[in-house]
């Protein structure tokens, strides 16, 4: 039976709309980059491919390893983020809230996770009013390492208090999701088809299930515990 929810936000509890690939796109102009050149278009990709990671994992892999130009730019790139939220760009997917609400009802924990800084996920709890909506909220730098190491899904796990990995689900919509899912040994890794990725590689990635949207996933909860 499952005991605990872990999901992701971006793309599958929270609408993205573009909102990374925007605030990217001034990250990586304060480097110089110019948006349309060939240099951006390759990096571009590399954002798209590398969805859910940790954002300045993701900034230090696309710099070369080279942290102070891979800090500046995650700063940028989380200052970007942080005044289109304020600017009302960030909107729940259409019945995530409610499938939060109806999971927690049933006693099943959930816990939300991201790959930005714990400023910017707070800003964006704040702008959508929730704050208290999950029994924890957690980021790369609170748990050790962002997607895909299993981290966050083990430090939900003992923060509260799941009996074993497998009474854990895991729901996210990028192949990140999914191998951080497959690595921490959750009964169910389930994509979602509202954000970055497709299902041949939410299924490549070793997704056990895939949904058209968050709101699906209480209804595939009851259905495994027949």
């Amino acid at each position: 039976m499952i005991q605990l929810v872990v999901l992701d936000m971006a793309g599958t509890t929270v609408a993205d709309d573009g909102l990374v690939e925007k605030a990217f796109t001034q990250a990586i102009g304060a480097q110089g980059i110019e948006s349309g050149s060939p240099k951006y278009d390759g990096m571009l990709a590399h954002v798209r491919a590398t969805m859910g990671e940790s954002k300045i994992t993701v900034f230090r892999d696309l710099l070369d390893n080279d942290e102070a130009a891979a800090q500046q730019a995650n700063q940028a790139f989380e200052t970007a983020y942080g005044m289109l939220v304020d600017e009302g760009h960030s909107a729940p997917v259409d019945g995530a809230e409610d499938a939060i609400r109806e999971l927690r009802s049933r006693g099943i924990k959930v816990c939300l996770t991201t790959g930005f800084s714990e400023t910017t996920q707070q800003r964006i709890l704040g702008a959508l009013g929730w704050k208290n909506l999950a029994d924890l909220t957690l980021c790369p730098a609170q748990a050790g390492r962002g997607r895909p190491y299993p981290d966050m899904v083990l430090k939900a796990l003992l923060e509260l208090k799941a009996d074993a990995v497998a009474d854990v689900a895991v729901a996210g919509d990028t192949a990140y999701d999914m191998t951080t899912g497959v690595r921490a040994g959750a009964g169910i890794v389930a994509g979602v088809l509202t954000g970055a990725h497709g299902n041949d590689q939410l299924v490549a990635a070793g997704a056990t299930h895939v949904l058209e949207s968050v709101r699906d996933l209480p209804g595939l909860l009851a259905k495994t515990e027949l």
